[in-house]
Order: structure tokens, then C-alpha cells, then sequence
């Protein structure tokens, strides 16, 4: 009896049938393997929620202690326990603290918060009490219902007692609970949509398996298998695609025809993408994404290898001036210029492996080596060709300007791990640079760090300086140098600090400067001078004092100082030729058009300009043509060695004879012994100052001296 076999249909079908069987199995363990994992991903996540409620409310506690400790210090040092107690009850009024102790440091309690203060001066005696009182740094404890944060309370570095901010955990625990309770009432809601959805899937897959026979089998599997591959193929990023023989008509051949065109595409649009993601639109180079990719690669292979990286950071000096000045067009065609000097740079002086590009704004970046021991030399090397290259003068928009740049340099492994901190300190390096001068490089050091944390320690004292009267005015008296008579002093900033002493005027004017809180300090000191001078009596001939105030770079080009000098004078009374305003050389010829206007506003209302530090920049007297101002101070550098250097004689009596042929009163300062006197009066400089004549002095001093007619220069 003849067998009859099963047609092709019932065959594929048959087929089919046993490949459902196959995927419901699958499904089955898919879904399984899903519960386990919802499991442990509910376990992981109740870990993870724990851990982020404990922190956030570890940082909240470190946070409060901290702030308390600073804001205690004074406080607490004078005893004010009305002071105390406001900070403690504004503090501990907030729902997530459960108390708030303040202690001496032997334990005895100060304040709790309470109006009462029920434990004053007694000994602390709880379980946390030990771990507080002998704490010499930050101490976090805690107990299963209270997290403390220890905070010691120092000034002067002497610890004067202590801060225990004590954090109420069950608030903290309830939350945890009620978010985990959420999380599994989510997961089982998603466990129950994704069980519903495959059972859909797997009854539409039965219905489609039962529908499609053998010309489904032949002329549509085969192509959508290749489809699939194909967009598998692409997601890995691999574009190149080949039907492999297969010709077919209709909408499935135009389909797949189609998928070929669409991939070609995708690998064009791909290469464009990449090219803008990872390269500086204006100058071509890498930009800061992917030059942090190269960054990591080159530290994973300098690891495996032991070499060593250096990465040097470059930033243009006072590039802001050409944005400014002359625009933002000029600007970017400075910047053209600036990266190909360093390009040409890196090509003659680096190797290989360095790798150039612009992080952003004015600053770029060089990583130099690959995981071998010369990075340090060639970066050396680097550096010394780039800060003479780039001081050289740039031809922009048809005038020719003069930046420079100032580079940090930082190496691997020396002075970091890793990408971000090596970045870091690239960046601290190139500050000290434009603090050593600009237009140099500086290697990266430890200690530079704690000079960044003086730093911003002298700021934050500095904000308030001036309230809390710790900045005072003094004069340094003028005399003019034909009759020896006292005619005009100027003004002087000092800062006594109550812990720190004397702070320096370079130093903290310096820092006033860099932060900006020199358009605060500058008009307050203006005002201040103004209103003093008016109350000085005459010099010994019946003359009024001149008061001479330095004006800041930052209130020339940023503030309304026009409308500063105007105010003061108006509220002071001064007369307007009794007021001298002191500009560096450096800020007037940075920008001579901007110069020229203020300068042509502020003669208008009667004061008179004077450069100061004359001599000391890159500039000439041919640009006081361009920049009109009344007198010129010059530099003491000069001075010191009039009697020794015949250069420094000859430059200033050079100064004197060309300033007075355009008009321009000379004003000599640093004069500390007869001799330089002498030869400044022999040469006609009008106006000298130094302490051989006067140091300065204090407003009531000034005034004694003026009253005991003691105005002219000693014999």
C-alpha cells in the first residue's frame, strides 16, 4: 500500500506548528527568567532607594553642620548665647532635624535651641556624646533612629567647641518603605501588561502561521531574514549590504532595493554627523568631545604601557579685547590664526601622537605623547615655541594686535589619574601663568592648589572688607619739585585683616581685580578720598590739595565711570580739578579708541588723567597722541637706579624731555634717597613721591602736617 506523504503545505505548517511549540517554551523560560530578574531588580532597587535616601539625608546633615560651624564661629567665640540660640532655632525648625547641640570643647552643653536651655553647662552623657566632644574633623554617627553630623567649631586653628546636628531617620525610613511598595505595585503592573502582550503576540503568530503556506516560506521569510540582517548589520554600523543573488519584483523587491539606497545614505549622513560631533566647526580641529575620548584612550594605554601623557593647557591673553573692540568676525579670524600658529608649532616641535584641539572660546588644548617618557621634554619644548610664536602680532581686519597666551602644563602620572583631574589641574596651571605675568608657561604643582584655595579664602573675606571697616585709606603725599612744596597726595588702599594681619595691596587688589569686586571697591574708595580731601586745609602757600584715586581696567571698560566721578563729585563737593584720576598704561593702550571717548568725557568735567606705571608696558609715547592725558607717572623701577644704571637715567630723562615737548606733566615716584631728588630736579620732573619725602600717611596725619605747615621737602 502506497504510502502518501504530506503535501509541502502541511509539511510547513507541521513545521511551524513545532516552531510554536519551540517558542511558547522559550516564552515560557523568557518569562520566567523576567520574574526572576523583576526580583532582583526590586531587591537592587530597595538597596539603591536606601542608599539615596541615607545620602541625601547624610549630605542635608553635613550640609547644616557645616554652615552652622561657619556661621558659630563669632558667636560663639564672644559668648553671644542670644546670637547662639537664633541660629540653633532657625535651624532646627526644619522638619528633618530632630536636635541641634552646640557644646564647648569639653563637652558641656551651650545651646539646644530651647528658650530655656534646660542643660546648659552640664556634661553631654548620651551614647553619641564621646564621639562628639573629642571629634577633631567632620564626624558623621548615628543610631537606629538619629543620623549625627559632628561639626568642630574652629577659628584661628583652635578648636572652640563643636556643632551636633542630629537628623531624624524615620521620616527617611517611612519613605523608603512607601517607595519600595510603589515599585512592586508597578512592576506587578508591568508584569501584567508584558504577559498580556505576548499571549496576543503568540495567538497572532499562531493565526499568521496557519494563513501562510510554502509562498510564504519562498518568497518572504528568505527576504525579511535578509532584512533583518541588514538593519543588524547597520546598527553595528557596518553599511556595506548585498542582496546575495536574491531578485525579486513587486513591492518586496522594491523594498529591499530601497533598504539599499537607505543604507548607502545612512553611511553618508553618518560620516557628516561624526564629522560635526567631533571637530570645531570654526577652526577645523578636534573639539573638546572627542579630544575627551582621545584624552581616555591614551590614559588606558599609558596605564598598560607605563609611560607617561603631559597635557598642555593654552589660553589667549586678553582675547575678550578683540571680541570687544573690534568684534566678534575678528575674533574668529584671530582665532583662525591662532590655531594655525599652533598647528605649524605642533608639526616642527611635536610628534606623531600629539594630539591638537580647541576646548572651547579662546582656550585649546595639546596632549602630547603616547604612553611614552618624552611627553615631558617635547611638551617643554612645545611650550617655549608657542608662547614666542603666538606673542608675535597678528594682521586683523588690517591692524595689527598683540595678544599672547599663557599655558599650564600637567603630566600623567605625576600629577593625576585620571582625565578629569589632569584637566583640572592643566587649567590651575594656566591661571598661574596669568598670574606669573601672562604670556608664559607654568608646570603644574601641588602647592598650586592650596594658592587656588588662599585665594578664593581672600576673596570671600574680601566681600565684606569694607563693611566691617577692616579696608582704610591712606595718602601718600606729592611734592612739586621746583618750589619743594606739598601740592597732592595719592590715594592708598590697605587691609587689616583680623586674622591674617596686613594683607598686601598687590595681593588682595590683585584678587579684587581677577573676581570682579574691584567695580564694587573702586567707587567706594573714590567716594571716600573725595569726601575726605574736602575737608583738608591749604598747603603752605595757600594752595588746595590735589587727591589722585587709581581707577581699575575693569571700571574702564566695564562700569560707567563718567557717571561714577560725577556722582562723587556732586555729593562730595570737590572741585573737579582737585580730583586726578591714576590709569595703567597697560588699560589705556589695550584699547585706545575706548580710551580716547572716556578720556575726552571725563576732561569735559574739569579732572585730570594720569598714567601710572609709566614705562612699564609695550607701548611708547607716540600713542599718548592717540589716548590724550594729562600727566604721566613714571614707574619706580626706574628710579631705584638712577644713581647706578645709566640706561634707567638716560630712559628717564628721555620720558621727561618728551613728555614735557607734548604738553604732559611728570610725575616720578619711588624716590627714597637725596640723590634721586636731586637728579629729578636737575632734569625738570614737575611732580616726585617716595618715602625719602613722606611715607603714607593717615587722613588726620595729613591734616596735622598741613596745619604745622610742614609741607615742603626735607633738607
Amino acid at each position: 500500500m502506497k504510502r502518501i506523504g504530506l503535501g509541502l503545505q502541511a509539511r510547513f505548517l507541521l513545521a511551524m506548528a513545532r516552531a510554536l511549540l519551540v517558542v511558547g517554551a522559550i516564552v515560557a523560560l523568557l518569562l520566567a527568567r523576567q520574574a526572576l530578574n523583576q526580583r532582583e531588580v526590586l531587591r537592587v532597587s530597595g538597596a539603591v532607594v536606601s542608599q539615596v535616601f541615607d545620602q541625601r539625608l547624610r549630605d542635608q546633615g553635613i550640609s547644616l553642620a557645616e554652615s552652622l560651624a561657619d556661621t558659630l564661629v563669632n558667636p560663639l567665640y564672644y559668648s553671644d548665647l542670644d546670637a547662639i540660640g537664633a541660629l540653633v532655632r532657625n535651624t532646627v525648625s526644619q522638619e528633618a532635624i530632630s536636635y541641634i547641640l552646640v557644646h564647648d570643647p569639653e563637652g558641656r552643653l551651650i545651646h539646644d535651641g530651647t528658650m530655656e536651655v534646660a542643660g546648659y553647662g552640664r556634661q553631654m552623657q548620651d551614647p553619641l556624646a564621646p564621639g562628639a566632644i573629642h571629634a577633631v574633623k567632620q564626624l558623621v554617627q548615628g543610631s537606629p533612629a538619629v543620623l549625627e553630623v559632628d561639626q568642630p567649631i574652629v577659628i584661628g586653628g583652635q578648636r572652640i567647641g563643636g556643632v551636633r546636628v542630629g537628623m531624624n531617620l524615620m521620616p527617611v525610613l517611612a519613605k523608603e518603605a512607601e517607595a519600595m511598595q510603589l515599585l512592586k505595585q508597578r512592576m506587578r503592573d508591568s508584569e501584567r501588561r508584558q504577559l498580556g502582550w505576548v499571549l496576543l503576540l503568540l495567538f497572532a503568530l499562531v493565526g499568521f502561521a496557519c494563513a501562510m503556506g510554502l509562498y510564504v516560506q519562498r518568497t518572504l521569510v528568505r527576504p525579511i531574514r535578509w532584512l533583518g540582517h541588514a538593519a543588524r548589520r547597520i546598527e553595528q554600523g557596518d553599511y556595506q549590504l548585498e542582496t546575495q543573488g536574491m531578485r525579486l519584483g513587486g513591492e518586496l523587491g522594491e523594498l529591499m532595493q530601497t533598504f539599499e539606497r537607505m543604507s548607502r545614505s545612512i553611511a553618508r549622513h553618518d560620516r557628516e554627523v561624526r564629522q560635526m560631533a567631533y571637530t570645531d566647526a570654526l577652526t577645523g580641529l578636534t573639539n573638546r568631545l572627542a579630544f575627551r575620548e582621545a584624552l581616555d584612550h591614551r590614559l588606558q594605554g599609558a596605564r598598560a604601557s607605563g609611560g607617561g601623557l603631559a597635557l598642555l593647557f593654552i589660553d589667549i591673553d586678553e582675547f575678550k579685547r578683540v571680541n570687544d573692540t573690534l568684534g566678534h568676525e575678528a575674533g574668529d579670524e584671530a582665532l583662525l590664526q591662532f590655531a594655525q600658529r599652533i598647528a605649524v608649532a605642533v608639526e616642527q616641535e611635536g610628534d606623531d601622537d600629539t594630539l591638537l584641539a580647541r576646548f572651547g572660546g579662546d582656550e585649546f588644548v595639546l596632549l602630547v605623547g603616547d604612553g611614552r617618557d618624552q611627553a615631558s621634554n617635547t611638551a617643554a619644548r612645545l611650550a617655549e615655541r608657542l608662547v614666542q610664536d603666538l606673542a608675535a602680532a597678528l594682521e586683523v581686519q588690517g591692524r595689527e594686535i598683540f595678544l599672547g597666551s599663557s599655558i599650564g602644563i600637567t603630566l600623567f602620572p605625576e600629577d593625576a589619574g585620571d582625565a578629569t583631574v589632569l584637566l583640572k589641574n592643566g587649567d590651575i596651571a594656566m591661571y598661574q601663568a596669568k598670574m606669573a605675568g601672562k604670556n608664559c608657561f607654568r608646570y603644574y604643582s601641588r602647592a598650586m592648589d592650596h594658592a587656588v584655595e588662599r585665594r578664593l579664602h581672600l576673596e570671600q573675606e574680601l566681600r565684606g572688607a569694607w563693611e566691617r571697616g577692616e579696608l582704610r585709606l591712606v595718602y601718600q603725599p606729592v611734592f612739586r619739585t621746583r618750589d619743594r612744596v606739598l601740592v597732592g597726595v595719592e590715594t592708598l588702599l590697605r587691609w587689616e585683616h583680623p586674622v591674617l594681619g596686613a594683607i598686601p595691596p598687590p595681593v588682595f587688589i590683585d584678587v579684587a581685580e581677577q573676581s570682579g569686586l574691584i567695580q564694587m571697591l573702586g567707587p567706594k574708595v573714590l567716594h571716600a578720598a573725595c569726601h575726605q580731601a574736602r575737608q583738608w586745609p591749604r598747603n603752605i602757600i595757600g594752595e588746595e590739595l590735589f587727591v589722585s584715586v587709581n581707577v581699575s581696567p575693569r571700571q574702564l571698560r566695564n562700569g560707567d565711570l563718567v557717571g561714577e566721578v560725577a556722582s562723587c563729585l556732586h555729593t562730595s563737593g570737590l572741585a573737579a580739578s582737585r580730583l586726578h584720576l591714576e590709569l595703567t598704561e597697560t588699560a589705556v593702550i589695550g584699547d585706545e579708541m575706548l580710551a580716547a571717548s572716556l578720556l575726552e568725557k571725563l576732561h569735559r568735567t574739569g579732572i585730570k588723567v594720569w598714567l601710572d606705571d609709566f614705562g612699564t608696558g609695550f607701548s611708547g609715547l607716540s600713542h599718548l597722541r592717540q589716548v590724550p592725558v594729562d600727566g604721566v607717572k613714571i614707574d619706580k623701577s626706574f628710579i631705584s637706579d638712577l644713581q647706578r644704571d645709566p640706561d634707567d637715567l638716560a630712559l628717564t630723562s628721555a620720558i621727561i624731555a618728551m613728555a614735557h615737548a607734548l604738553g604732559i606733566t611728570v610725575v616720578a615716584e619711588g624716590v627714597e634717597q637725596r640723590a634721586q631728588f636731586e637728579l629729578l630736579e636737575q632734569r625738570g620732573c614737575d611732580l616726585v613721591q617716595g618715602y625719602w619725602l613722606s611715607r603714607p600717611l593717615e587722613s588726620e596725619d595729613l591734616v596735622r602736617l598741613l596745619e604745622g605747615a610742614r609741607t615742603v621737602v626735607p633738607d
